[in-house]
Parts: structure tokens; C-alpha cells; sequence
């Protein structure tokens, strides 16, 4: 029988498998995004079923995170800031118990899915089936040039957003630029891993879209897919996907954001870094996030 401290620790291991750092600020934006957009396009009224779908997105993205840590633990054996990153790689935590947090992480956020509707159940169950080939060995789209790209930023963007969308319309219309940045952000952001992790995923042995286009050409499209999203944002702007009022609520939240993290060196997951990239992500991030809650509140009580 396991002891309070082992039971604490386990406990903690498994939190850490999550890595709910790396995806709790993107999957709560696209989340309240999703929602926020068929209440202000659509007319939707937005009710409980949107914060079932933010619990089912956030369990869905751990069940990616931890499969991916399982995975990966023999590879990242080889890297030590990876290694202590990965609770089984390090020892705190064995692969079975592992699976099995995993496995109860995975039935939550279907059973969650489930109840939001049919719509959202769909989508909830092709993220969940994309965030286990991601990462599973068998099959390893992670692994694959290009489908690397488009598994991760339909599974860690675009369909997160639209499971929220579709609890209440399937009607995108012009929305099409919102689903299109979203995936072009989430493109950006593997594209740009795949920069920062290129050494340690070549002695890894891992044949990804980096590894074939190679650093430089990567370190191109990366900006470039970065632009393409914020265009996509802008066309959604200009057409009146978002409320007037939204625009000095943004102004008063950047300088507060700048003010507070100015001097915080740490991503978002929280490593010490000296990236400016990392460091403008976050404030980009934190930003974001203020603004759809300020929303959120507003669109629930009016």
C-alpha cells in the first residue's frame, strides 16, 4: 500500500506528465474563441455546454502531452533537459502508471465531448484519435514530413476551436479566416520547435519536416506561417467577428501584461530563457487569454 508522500508523489509525476504548462494558455483561447465567435456571428446563446467542451479540450490536450512523454521516454533519455522534463524518462513515474493516468485522462475527455452534443463529440473524438498517432509509435505522424505539420495544428488548433463552434453552428461563412489562422498559428508553433529542437531531434533519429526541408528553409516558413495567421485574424477583424468595445479593453491589457512580465524571463513552460520569441509568446498569450475572459463574462451576463 502506498504511503501519503508516494501517493503525493505519484500524484505530482503524473501532473507533470501533463505538461498542462505547454497548452493550458492556447487550448482556453481557442476554446472561449470558438464559443465567443457563434455567440457574436451566429447568435448563439452561450450555456454549460461550452465549459464541458473546455474541460474536454483541456483533457484531450493532456492525453496528447502524456502520450507523447510515454512515447518518447526511451529518446529523451539521450537529451538531459528532456530527460528531466519527462517524469519516466527521469524514473518518477513508470510507464504503467503512466498509460493508466493517460488512459482515465483519455475516457474523460470523450465522456465530456459526449455530453456537449454530437457535433462536438465527432471532433472531440478526431483530435483524440490524431493526438494518439501523433505520438504512437506505430504509426508516428510526428515523424512524418509534412503530415507532422498538419496532424499537430488541426489537433492542437483549429478542431480544439471548432468543437467549441460546433456545440452551437456548423455555419463558418467568413469565419473561414478565424479556422484558417488557427491552423496557421498552430503550423508556426511546431514550425518553430522544430527550429529550436532540430539538433536534438536529429540525434533522435526523427525524420520530421525540418529534417527534410532542412534549418534553413524551416526558420523561413515559420514567419511566414505566422503572418498568414495574423492576416487570416485581420479579415476576421474587418468583417466584425469581434465586438467594437474589445479594442480598449486590448490596448489597457498589452500595457498591463508588458508591465507585470517585463522582467519575468521565463516561457511558458516555465524555463528560464533568454528567446524573445518565447518571452513575446507569452505576454501574447497572457494578452489573449484576459481579453476572452473579459468577453466571456460580458457575453454571460448580458
Amino acid at each position: 500500500m502506498l504511503t501519503r508522500a508516494a501517493t503525493s508523489n505519484t500524484l505530482q509525476a503524473i501532473l507533470k506528465l501533463t505538461r498542462w504548462q505547454e497548452f493550458w494558455a492556447f487550448t482556453s483561447i481557442l476554446t472561449w474563441l470558438g464559443g465567443l465567435l457563434a455567440y457574436e456571428v451566429r447568435g448563439a446563446t452561450l450555456d454549460w455546454r461550452l465549459f464541458v467542451v473546455f474541460i474536454a479540450n483541456m483533457s484531450a490536450m493532456a492525453y496528447a502531452f502524456m502520450i507523447n512523454d510515454i512515447e518518447d521516454a526511451v529518446d529523451d533519455t539521450h537529451d538531459p533537459d528532456r530527460a528531466r522534463r519527462n517524469p519516466i524518462s527521469s524514473g518518477e513515474l513508470s510507464k504503467k502508471v503512466g498509460w493508466t493516468a493517460s488512459i482515465i485522462m483519455f475516457g474523460l475527455s470523450a465522456v465530456c465531448y459526449a455530453l456537449a452534443g454530437w457535433r462536438a463529440f465527432v471532433v472531440g473524438a478526431i483530435i483524440l484519435i490524431l493526438a494518439h498517432l501523433y505520438s504512437w509509435h506505430l504509426v508516428r505522424l510526428k515523424a512524418r514530413p509534412l503530415v507532422d505539420i498538419l496532424s499537430h495544428a488541426m489537433f492542437l488548433s483549429t478542431l480544439l476551436f471548432l468543437a467549441a463552434f460546433f456545440i452551437y453552428t456548423t455555419h463558418i461563412g467568413y469565419l473561414w479566416t478565424m479556422v484558417l489562422g488557427t491552423f496557421l498559428i498552430s503550423a508556426y508553433g511546431q514550425l518553430y520547435n522544430q527550429v529550436r529542437d532540430y539538433e536534438a531531434d536529429r540525434a533522435a533519429g526523427l525524420h520530421n519536416t525540418a529534417s527534410i526541408l532542412g534549418l534553413r528553409i524551416t526558420q523561413i516558413l515559420a514567419p511566414a506561417s505566422l503572418v498568414g495567421a495574423l492576416l487570416g485574424f485581420l479579415a476576421a477583424i474587418l468583417m466584425g467577428a469581434f465586438p467594437i468595445w474589445l479594442l480598449p479593453v486590448l490596448i489597457v491589457t498589452i500595457i498591463v501584461v508588458h508591465i507585470v512580465l517585463r522582467n519575468v524571463k521565463t516561457d511558458m513552460r516555465g524555463s528560464e530563457t533568454d528567446d524573445n520569441i518565447a518571452l513575446v509568446q507569452r505576454e501574447f498569450l497572457t494578452v489573449v487569454n484576459t481579453l476572452m475572459l473579459v468577453w466571456l463574462i460580458v457575453a454571460l451576463v448580458s
